[in-house]
């Protein structure tokens, strides 16, 4: 074809795309490419370096982000039944009393299971041949029916074994009251300070009425039951919508469980049971029981009344304990097992979450530690509360 519409003799053939040379021209000069460089050995260790180094990156980085999943793991998991013997007294390696505390409020709730850790170091102080004694050291208001029960079920089974008997001794510290004395006395002795605030026997069990204040928001609730008796302890409730049947059946339950704390103080301070090896154990008076209708006592009264076996503070109580294995004063090492840190429990103490309806949504409680103890309503307790009152 032409080429920009020229004549084929002007424009000159074309072949390829290109002119033809005009004959006797230099044939044209194409343009040469550049050598290629072999790669030098330097850059081939540089690009080796580089690969470890990447690949290195990629280990150490899941390999910490495994740590961080592990450490939060456990971190959120509850306490382990793992112990540490920790001296409290240097002495005889092989004669060992083993203390026990039992201090605060008496719960099976919470970071720590109470209970739980009780019955363990319990296991543990009989399983060790070297311990030959256990102080119970309290120092508590009292807490929760079941709790204290437990505990106290779980040393009357230790005091009580005749196959490896091995002496247990409570000492009261500054509060021993209620449930704190509830452990307390199925012991083979117990020491109390003049000054503790004991006694307080008796049970409690509360619950708060909304329906005024709701009378006044303009708030009716609406329940649906399969009994009478099913809501009697309702806040939502009028107080005199509350029928007589309904105050017997609590009143009694009230009183059955205040009819076992008299027999457990009456079993514990029997002279003819388990405490018959001890000296100068003290009797229960014979009008013991008038002053337990909740009141509070010193340890003082409490030896009065023969509730407690004799007025002195945990040195005496090892010493007492030391005089009756027939060992020198100050001869016997003193030990505790106490579990070990475990920072779960601090984000239990801390705060909780939980999801509020189908949206999803989430609130935070906060908890710092800081306020009163508080009792469930509807839930009985050996505990004396009225020590926290204004």
């Amino acid at each position: 074809g032409n080429c920009a519409g020229l004549p084929v003799d002007e424009a000159g053939p074309i072949l390829n795309g290109m002119n033809e040379p005009e004959e006797g021209s230099a044939p044209p000069i194409l343009p040469q490419r550049p050598p290629e460089t072999p790669p030098s050995s330097s850059s081939r260790y540089l690009f080796v370096f580089a690969m470890f180094v990447l690949a290195g990156v990629f280990i150490f980085g899941g390999w910490i982000l495994s740590s961080f999943k592990e450490f939060t793991n456990s971190m959120a998991l509850p306490a382990q039944n793992e112990y540490t013997e920790v001296t409290l007294r240097a002495g005889d390696p092989n004669q060992r009393i083993q203390v026990i505390d039992v201090q605060g409020i008496i719960t099976s709730y919470g970071p720590a299971n109470m209970v739980a850790e009780i019955k363990t170091q319990l296991k543990m102080a009989r399983a060790d041949k070297r311990v030959k004694a256990v102080i119970i050291r309290i120092d508590s208001p009292g807490g929760e029916v079941m709790a204290s029960d437990e505990i106290a079920r779980a040393i009357r089974e230790f005091a009580g074994n005749k196959s490896d008997v091995k002496p247990v001794i409570a000492s009261m510290g500054g509060m021993a009251a209620s449930g704190g004395y509830y452990v307390a006395a199925p012991c083979n002795y117990i020491f109390a300070n003049k000054l503790t605030i004991t006694g307080s026997i008796g049970v409690i069990m509360q619950s708060v009425n909304f329906h005024g204040l709701m009378d006044k928001v303009g708030v009716k609730p609406v329940t649906y039951k399969s009994g009478d008796n099913k809501d009697m302890l309702s806040a939502f409730n009028p107080p005199e919508e509350v029928t007589d049947e309904q105050k017997k059946i609590l009143q009694d339950f009230i009183d059955e469980t205040y009819v076992e704390f008299l027999q457990v103080v009456r079993d514990g301070r029997d002279t003819n049971g388990t405490r018959t090896h001890y000296s100068d154990v003290q009797e229960l008076a014979s009008d013991w029981e008038e002053y337990a209708d909740g009141r509070i006592l010193t340890g003082q009264q409490a030896f009065n009344l023969g509730m407690v076996d004799q007025v002195g503070n945990f040195d005496d109580a090892i010493e007492f304990t030391e005089s009756h294995l027939n060992l020198k004063a100050g001869t016997m090492r003193v030990i505790t097992q106490e579990p070990p840190l475990n920072l779960g429990g601090i984000f239990r103490l801390l705060g909780k979450a939980e999801e509020k309806g189908s949206s999803g949504e989430t609130t935070l409680k906060v908890d710092l530690g800081l306020s009163l103890p508080q009792i469930k309503p509807g839930v009985p307790y050996y505990l004396s509360h009225h020590l926290y009152a204004d």
